[in-house]
């Protein structure tokens, strides 16, 4: 029968799984392996400066089910080959302790101006043991709930500006971050326009025309009449006619038109001598009542 001849010695590994963070209460195993032959004896310590130290495991492996803060230090695997030759390889890890969230940091990308139909992003982030979830709200109203503290606007709107906030929580507490201003800039939305008084205008009283912006930055409005003339005030004599209020900022423009009617008051051309009725009276024009 053929048999591979004997291998000559060779350092084994050693690894942590998982191999990042270790969080208290999970499960951690570590492994000493080497391609030996024949096979090698394996045992595990934890390093404690007792010189009769008992290993933990005789096996390559050896599981924590339940780790604990304790558990924390310089582990190392003896492996044992068929020359008796003995090689010890350490392996150092801590475990992190439980913690509840720090205060969150957040933050808003992109830092500069934000215009209406942009892509924008708020991120939450905050130091916690284990791992927080968090939840993004707008002045109280809940937008989204998960691990990665992400909140995406794929096309932000007018609608979206406000102050929103982060909660971090994980089972040993929760905290809220500080309040960010989402400052969305849009062009001018169509303005309100009105006209006082509301009822019937008589020809010589006075008028007012009123234009309301919904706009940011803040939008600049002018008056005009349909023929181009910006000057309104006071009357033509033929103040009849649709006028348009225009609002303007550095994001756009938009304008809004209503119609004026004015009613002309009937004059009467007497002469001296005729006679008109008052109030069931008749009187002629240059005699005395």
């Amino acid at each position: 029968m053929f048999t591979s001849p004997p291998d000559a010695p060779r350092l084994p590994s050693v690894s942590v799984s998982p191999s990042a963070e270790i969080v208290e209460g999970s499960s951690v195993t570590l492994t000493c392996s080497s391609d030996a032959n024949p096979a090698a004896n394996y045992s595990w310590y934890k390093k404690n400066g007792d010189p009769d130290l008992q290993p933990l495991s005789k096996e390559p492996q050896f599981v924590f089910s339940s780790i604990q803060s304790s558990d924390s230090g310089e582990y190392y695997c003896t492996h044992i080959n068929y020359c008796n030759n003995t090689f010890n390889v350490e392996k150092y890890f801590y475990i992190s302790p439980p913690d509840a969230p720090k205060l969150p940091s957040v933050s808003v990308s992109p830092s500069a101006e934000i215009v209406e139909g942009s892509s924008v992003t708020l991120t939450c982030s905050s130091d916690a043991n284990p791992a927080a979830n968090y939840t993004w709200y707008k002045e109280n109203q809940t937008l989204i709930q998960g691990p990665d503290g992400i909140y995406h606007f794929s096309s932000i709107s007018s609608e979206d500006r406000g102050n929103y906030y982060c909660k971090s929580e994980n089972q040993y507490g929760e905290i809220n971050s500080s309040s960010l201003f989402v400052d969305v800039q849009y062009a001018p939305k169509p303005p309100s326009v009105s006209v006082s008084p509301s009822a019937e205008i008589v020809e010589g009283s006075s008028v007012t025309l009123t234009c309301s912006r919904d706009a940011n930055p803040a939008a600049n409005s002018t008056w005009y009449k349909k023929n181009g003339d910006p000057d309104l005030h006071p009357l033509s004599k033929d103040p009849h006619g649709n006028y348009y209020c225009e609002a303007q900022n550095r994001r756009g423009r938009h304008n809004s038109s209503l119609q004026l009617i004015v009613v002309h008051c009937p004059t009467m051309h007497l002469s001296q001598g005729s006679t008109v009725e008052l109030k069931g009276h008749y009187v002629v024009i240059g005699e005395d009542i």
